[in-house]
This record gives C-alpha cells, sequence and structure tokens, in this order.
C-alpha cells in the first residue's frame, strides 16, 4: 500500500484517484511550498488529470477538516495549503504576487517565548505573517 493511501486511511478518507493526485503534488512540495486550490488545479491540469476544480476545492477541506492539511489564510481572502506538520514555522507574504515563503528562526520562537512567559502564557500554538513585498515584484504592476 502506498503512503498517500495510508495516510488518507489513517485519516479516515476512502481512498480515491482525486484524493491521492493532490495529496501527491503536496507531499512532493518542495520545503515552504505553499499551494492554493487554483494552482492544485492547474497542476493536475498540465498532467491531463481530470479533476474539477470543485473537487480540488471539496478534497482540500476534507483534508483539512481530516487533520492532513494546513490552511493559511491571508489578506484579500487569498488562501493557500501546506501538509500538516508538527513544527512550528512562520510565513511572509509577498502583498503584490501572492507568493508565500515560511521561516523559523529559533531567535524568533526564544523572544515569543519569553514575550508570553512575561504575560503569564505558555504558548501552545502560534501563527505569526509578515506581508512585504518580495524583490522580484518591485516595479512590477
Amino acid at each position: 500500500m502506498s503512503l498517500e493511501n495510508q495516510e488518507l486511511r489513517k485519516a479516515g478518507l476512502k481512498v480515491t484517484l482525486p484524493r491521492v493526485k493532490i495529496y501527491q503534488i503536496l507531499e512532493k512540495a518542495g520545503e515552504g511550498d505553499h499551494f492554493s486550490a487554483e494552482d492544485i488545479y492547474k497542476l493536475l491540469m498540465e498532467k491531463g488529470e481530470d479533476v474539477g476544480l470543485a473537487t480540488v476545492y471539496r478534497v482540500l477541506t476534507q483534508f483539512e477538516a481530516a487533520g492532513l492539511v494546513t490552511r493559511h489564510h491571508f489578506e484579500g481572502g487569498h488562501s493557500v495549503f501546506e501538509l500538516a506538520r508538527d513544527e512550528a514555522h512562520d510565513h511572509i507574504v509577498c502583498v503584490k504576487s501572492g507568493m508565500v515563503r515560511e521561516f523559523n528562526d529559533p531567535r524568533l520562537n526564544v523572544l515569543l517565548n519569553e514575550i508570553a512567559e512575561s504575560m503569564g502564557f505558555v504558548v501552545t500554538d502560534r501563527t505569526l505573517y509578515l506581508y512585504g513585498i518580495h524583490k522580484d515584484s518591485i516595479g512590477k504592476k
């Protein structure tokens, strides 16, 4: 049994071709790559897969509910998905192109924990999004 099938079954999802294909795209994503539903749909179309955009949205929502993926909502209604992982990481978003990059800086982790502790909290989860303009987008319309 393939790894995708095992992960889908473990999450309580029936193994279907669209689910396997979408999971494979997310699994093969490079470190820090995040895909919108439209990105995944385009990749499927390029591979000649007959999976509609509505199916991609439905499968991603099912994956999110099952804890397989994490959805990140950004300003302007832009959402991207990545396979759920245990380690904490943060995101920086280009407000021009929509490109999303992730980062993990141990210094920031220490600082955020110190801030929380000084206020009487223990961090159990966090979400940090930085917004800016990527150097490749400067000057573009």
